[in-house]
C-alpha cells in the first residue's frame, strides 16, 4: 500500500470533504503539472513526439478504469457536458422518440436532452427520490417509444447509487441505449462495461479521479460508434491526422473521431499521473477504505442529536448528504467552509464526501465541528 499522506501533503488545518465537486490533486500530478511546465519554458515543443506517448498512456488507463475492450474505445473530451451533447446530437432521432432520466439530476443531464424537444422528442423524467426501488422505477417507465435512459451512476446531491447492472440489463432487454453519467463514481468505485453494457459512459477526471479540470472520458460502444453523427470538425479526427495536404481525409475509425481539434496535452500529463495513482492502489482497496470512511462519517453524524440523514445505506458510494432539524442546512455549511471544513451545500443538505485516502483524523475532527456548531 502507498503511503498515502505523502502522495496529499494537505494543510493540516483542512478538512477536506468535497470530492464530489473539485478533488485536490496528488503530488504526483502536481509535480508532473510543473515538469511539463518547465519543459515548455525552456524547450517548448521539441518533445511532442514523446508527449504523444502520455496520450497514448491516459487511453490506455482509462479503458482500465470501465474495462473498455480497447483503448481506441476512449476519447479524450473537455467534460462531461461535451459528452452528453456528442450523444444528444449524434442520434438520429425520430418525431416521438422518448428519453428517461431522473427529474432532480444535475443540469447537464437534462438541459441536453430537453434541448431536442424541437425535433419531437420527449424527455420523461422519473422522481427516483419518491421510490424505494429507484431502478424499478425507471425501468417501470419504458415504452415502445422509448429509445435512451441517460442518467448518473451516482446522483450528485443524496449520493444515491443505481445498480447500473440490473438497468443494463433491462435497457439490452427493450433494445434502448443506455447513457451513463460516472463522474460521481469513477475513481471511487468500480466499473465494468463486461457487467454493465452502457452504449455511452462519460465523465470528467476533476472529482474522485484526482485530476484536472477541462479533461474527461468519452466511451461509445464500438457496435454503434459509426452511427453517431459528427458535428464538430477539424484535423485532429481524421484517420491519417498527419497529413495535412489537401488530400480527401475521412473520419478516425477509433473514438478519436470525436476529437477536433488540438488535445489538450497539459490536461493529459496531469490526469494520467492521477489515474497511475488510482491504478496503483487498485480498486479493492479504495472501495474498502472508502466505505470505511463513510461509515465513520455515518456513525459519528448520528451520534450528533438531531441529524438525519438523507442518503440511504444500503445505497451508499462516496457521497452523504445530512441536515439536521431544526437548522439552517445553508447557514451550516457556511460555518463548516469558514472553519475550513470543504464541503457543499445541494437540495436542502449539507454534502461532505470523502474519499479513500481521507484520513480518520480528518473525518473525526470534521464531526467534533458539526457538533460544535450544533450544540
Amino acid at each position: 500500500m502507498l503511503y498515502l499522506p505523502a502522495e496529499f501533503p494537505q494543510d493540516p488545518d483542512l478538512c477536506y470533504l468535497n470530492h464530489a465537486a473539485v478533488a485536490p490533486w496528488p503530488k504526483r500530478t502536481a509535480e508532473a503539472v510543473q515538469k511539463f511546465a518547465f519543459e515548455n519554458m525552456t524547450t517548448g515543443a521539441e518533445g511532442y513526439l514523446s508527449w504523444l506517448e502520455q496520450d497514448q498512456s491516459i487511453r490506455e488507463r482509462m479503458a482500465w478504469l470501465i474495462n473498455a475492450p480497447s483503448s481506441d474505445d476512449i476519447a479524450l473530451i473537455k467534460n462531461t457536458s461535451e459528452g452528453l451533447s456528442f450523444v444528444a446530437s449524434g442520434i438520429q432521432w425520430s418525431h416521438g422518440d422518448e428519453i428517461i432520466g431522473i427529474a432532480d439530476d444535475f443540469p447537464s443531464n437534462r438541459m441536453v436532452w430537453e434541448s431536442l424537444s424541437e425535433q419531437g422528442v420527449r424527455f420523461n423524467t422519473v422522481v427516483t427520490n419518491s421510490f424505494d426501488d429507484p431502478e424499478g422505477a425507471l425501468i417501470g417507465a419504458i415504452t415502445n417509444k422509448t429509445r435512451l435512459m441517460a442518467i448518473s451512476s451516482v446522483h450528485f446531491a443524496t449520493g444515491v447509487k443505481l445498480d447500473l447492472v440490473r438497468i443494463s440489463q433491462a435497457c439490452r432487454n427493450a433494445n434502448v441505449l443506455l447513457c451513463v453519467d460516472a463522474i460521481q463514481s469513477l475513481g471511487a468505485q468500480s466499473f465494468d462495461l463486461s457487467t454493465v453494457s452502457a452504449d455511452f459512459v462519460i465523465a470528467d477526471g476533476h472529482k474522485w479521479m484526482l485530476g484536472p479540470e477541462g479533461i474527461g472520458l468519452f466511451y461509445v460502444n464500438p457496435q454503434i460508434r459509426n452511427d453517431l453523427s459528427i458535428h464538430e470538425f477539424g484535423w485532429a479526427m481524421r484517420e491519417n491526422r498527419a497529413d495535412y495536404s489537401d488530400a480527401p481525409w475521412q473520419l478516425a475509425r477509433s473514438a478519436r473521431r470525436f476529437e477536433c481539434g488540438s488535445p489538450n496535452m497539459l490536461g493529459i500529463f496531469a490526469l494520467d499521473q492521477s489515474l497511475s495513482l488510482i491504478q496503483d492502489v487498485g480498486f479493492d482497496q479504495i472501495e474498502k477504505r472508502l466505505s470505511e470512511n463513510m461509515e465513520l462519517l455515518r456513525r459519528g453524524l448520528l451520534a450528533i442529536p438531531g441529524c438525519q440523514i438523507r442518503t440511504p445505506e444500503s445505497a451508499q458510494a462516496g457521497i452523504l448528504a445530512f441536515s439536521f432539524q431544526g437548522v439552517d442546512s445553508e447557514s451550516l455549511y457556511q460555518k463548516l467552509m469558514k472553519t475550513r471544513v470543504i464541503c457543499a451545500s445541494r437540495g436542502g443538505f449539507v454534502r461532505l464526501s470523502p474519499h479513500f485516502y481521507t484520513s480518520k483524523n480528518v473525518i473525526n475532527t470534521a464531526i467534533d465541528i458539526i457538533r460544535h456548531i450544533i450544540q
